[in-house]
């Protein structure tokens, strides 16, 4: 069997790697900027790996992902500002700040006798203690906190669910689909207009109305379009594979049939 390092030893690891005198080239040079790309492939790639059920890489990507927050906390002790330890504590006491319902005097060890609390209950109460924890850091306003750098479905998403739940929503779907048809209709206009800069205004506020219907039906509009360009590829391929021509010489209507027997298959 082989050995088995622990967190400590990853810590260390880490420390080496960042040695000026003896440490990676490459790692010496990094901040947190730098990094910050490479975190973000991290986890996607760990979203990549649940959804094909690929298990035994999701291990993997798991350790890739931990090693991002390794490096940022080497990067803060450094720098005198933060260090993993504090991070581990931060993030298990807002965690017992955040399910009351779990831990009911506010300590780790404290537990309740008979759980009552409904999923609706538990959501309700963490939103509201989000909604504390924002004012006491001095966020300015309902929206300020959600990250820029969300990839535009998220964030849209995000943003729209925070809107909800001070009560600012549609009363069922079929007014976000409403919406839909309008900012629709609203594309047809800039497209006979030719001006692009409002066509672009109005694309946007289609997606937006589009991701209002996904975050209604509790659907997560970036998953929604992963598992779209996934069905795309594969129908595409089909037609790559089957096709007695090279592509640039099929025909449109043959590349169609091609399409029309991937989809049933």
């Amino acid at each position: 069997m082989s050995h088995q390092y622990t967190i400590d030893d990853l810590l260390y690891l880490m420390a080496r790697l960042r040695d000026p005198l003896t440490g990676c080239p490459w790692d010496i040079t990094q901040d947190y900027a730098s990094i910050a790309p490479s975190t973000l492939e991290e986890a996607y790639e760990v979203v990549d790996a649940i959804e094909k059920q690929d298990f035994a890489h999701l291990k993997e990507e798991l350790g890739d992902l931990l090693f991002q927050v390794i490096f940022y906390s080497q990067l803060g002790k450094e720098e005198h500002r933060f260090e993993f330890a504090g991070v581990v504590s931060d993030l298990v006491a807002k965690l017992v700040r955040r399910h009351p319902h779990v831990f009911p005097d506010g300590t780790l060890h404290s537990q309740i006798e008979n759980r009552h609390t409904l999923p609706g209950d538990v959501k309700a109460r963490w939103e509201a203690i989000k909604q504390q924890e924002r004012a006491e850091k001095g966020a300015q306003g309902l929206l300020a906190d959600v990250p820029l750098n969300l990839p535009s479905l998220s964030r849209a998403a995000k943003l729209q669910k925070r809107a909800a739940s001070v009560g600012f929503d549609w009363d069922d779907v079929y007014g976000p689909i409403a919406k839909v048809r309008e900012e629709l209709m609203e594309v047809e206009a800039e497209l006979a207009s030719g001006d692009r800069v409002a066509l672009e205004e109005e694309l946007g506020d289609l997606l937006f109305a589009v991701v209002n219907i996904a975050r209604y039906q509790k659907i997560d509009p970036e998953q929604a379009l992963r598992r779209a360009n996934h069905k795309f590829e594969q129908r595409f391929h089909f037609i790559e594979t089957n096709s007695p021509t090279p592509l640039v010489e099929t025909s449109i209507d043959e590349m169609n049939r091609l399409w029309d027997e991937a989809k049933k298959q």
